[in-house]
């Protein structure tokens, strides 16, 4: 039984969504078109495509009572764009659907699990927050909240755990069981990811504590995903206020993954590697899913907190996805690149190899909004390399900077002329990986993104973007001199 609310949002999608202007969306990047989006949910296969839900206000380009939006995807290319699957509309939820996932259950039908938010007033006035994990079962259109709800509650949490900030939940079955991971604020007042098991997804038992950051790696860990990779086992988490003690962090909200065994036993993962999942100003709450080839695939929200009060007044939505990631472990590192899927969407190749360059220079037909683009940069021992810098998205006074340091073993994106205002932060610095100082960058450019991918994945940023369209120009610039090989391709996709 559809609801009111839902039903509310469901009809201003159908009138809003035929009335936006092309090429105001991103052409691959997913957006719920209209209003505000955040977190991925719900990232999962359904009936042989990929579904993926997201933290969904329809209504406005600003965050608000959370619905989930809904859409789905052959190729994790082109997407399609289905009805708003769930709104805030049962006293447990009322404040909100917040953060959760999807599995495909044996009947045929498709489990949501959420964090349902609700508030109370107190005696003086003050509110309470009260979170829950919940159920949804559809048919992938159509949904209906489980009547037993909430199915995970305080009485389920550890001695001293946090009713107030308990969230977000990752389910997934394994050798014929339930498991959910969710986040927790630990006693310390710091960040904990909790393991539950059901054998039937209706009733949870609590396992143990699977991590928790003891004041060192943030405060609330918020998304938690896990999953076993290349023969050990990865936990993706964004902790808040993250202080950026090393340089391998990040100060703030940010994200981290852990990486090592998992004692089941002891329902702990003994992390042996820590690192940054994506080094760029816009990246937040990863979740994953395991395709039906075996490749384990990252979607994230491709936004950043410290920004979301400001977004170009005539763009009709407000957030966007990252592109679908492969990931793998080497070395004990968390590696992730574009979808292979991308490739199939290449056009109009331009390549240059051992091209000698010092100064400025730009090259014949290398330009554009929607471009895969990769530029290998070795430095010529004779005069040395202090810096090399790839502007894309240039025209006019815009232009955004890709720059490479062979001495400090980093590269710095400046976005500071790339459309926002002058309190939006616009620089990042990341450390590198150079050896005899070469460096791989793949550069993914979308009307309102630019995703960077540095030596075949070590390490990614994302970036978002709101320079106008018709800077499209991309320039090249060496002090010292450099030998490049560019391989650049248009991208031509528009989803569905």
């Amino acid at each position: 039984m559809t609801s009111e609310l839902l039903r509310r949002a469901r009809e201003y999608e159908r009138v809003r969504l035929p009335e936006i202007r092309p090429g105001l969306l991103p052409a691959f990047h997913l957006t719920g078109g209209v209003g505000w989006i955040n977190d991925p949910n719900g990232f999962s296969v359904y009936r042989g495509e990929y579904h993926l839900f997201f933290q969904y206000y329809p209504f406005g380009t600003y965050w608000s009572s959370m619905h989930w939006g809904h859409a789905k995807t052959k190729d994790f290319i082109r997407w399609e764009r289905l009805p708003c699957a769930m709104a805030p509309d049962e006293p447990y939820d009322g404040y909100g659907c917040f953060s959760g996932s999807a599995v495909e259950l044996d009947d045929g039908r498709q489990l949501l699990m959420y964090t349902a938010v609700r508030k109370e007033r107190r005696e003086d006035g003050s509110e309470d927050e009260f979170q829950t994990q919940c159920l949804a079962f559809g048919d992938g259109t159509d949904y209906e909240k489980y009547a037993g709800n909430p199915v995970i509650s305080a009485g389920e949490l550890p001695a001293g755990g946090s009713a107030r900030d308990f969230r977000d939940p990752k389910i997934w079955r394994e050798d014929g069981r339930y498991y959910a991971v969710v986040g927790n604020r630990c006693p310390d007042g710091t960040g904990a990811i909790l393991l539950y098991e059901s054998e039937n997804a209706l009733r949870w038992q609590y396992r143990g504590i699977l991590a928790a950051s003891a004041d060192r790696r943030g405060r609330m860990w918020e998304c938690p995903d896990f999953f076993a990779l290349d023969g050990l086992h990865v936990l993706l988490t964004s902790p808040q206020e993250m202080r950026a003690d090393e340089p391998e962090f990040i100060q703030g909200n940010t994200t981290l993954c852990l990486i090592g065994p998992y004692d089941r036993e002891r329902v702990r993962l003994e992390t042996e590697h820590e690192q940054t999942i994506d080094y760029g100003l816009d990246f937040y709450a990863p979740q994953t899913l395991l395709a039906p080839d075996g490749r384990r695939i990252m979607i994230a929200w491709m936004q950043f907190w410290d920004s979301v009060n400001w977004h170009p007044p005539e763009l009709p939505f407000f957030g966007q996805m990252t592109l679908p990631r492969e990931l793998r472990v080497r070395n004990g590192r968390l590696y992730q690149m574009p979808v292979r899927e991308l490739e199939t969407y290449r056009s109009a190749k331009k390549e240059y190899r051992s091209l000698i360059l010092s100064g400025e220079t730009e090259l014949e037909g290398v330009r554009g909004r929607c471009v895969d683009m990769i530029v290998l940069i070795r430095p010529e021992t004779e005069d040395g390399l202090d810096t090399f810098s790839i502007h894309v998205a240039a025209g006019g006074s815009f232009d955004t900077e890709i720059r490479y340091s062979p001495i400090r073993h980093t590269i710095l994106v400046d976005r500071s002329r790339s459309g926002f205002p002058p309190h939006i932060r616009s620089t990042r610095e990341f450390p590198v990986s150079a050896e005899d100082g070469t460096v791989a960058l793949r550069v993914i450019l979308d009307r309102w993104s630019m995703e960077l991918f540095v030596n075949h994945g070590e390490r990614a940023a994302s970036f978002t973007l709101y320079t106008p369209q018709e800077a499209d120009g991309i320039r090249f610039r060496a002090r010292g001199t450099a030998r490049i090989d560019v391989e650049k391709y248009d991208l031509e996709i528009e989803h569905e």
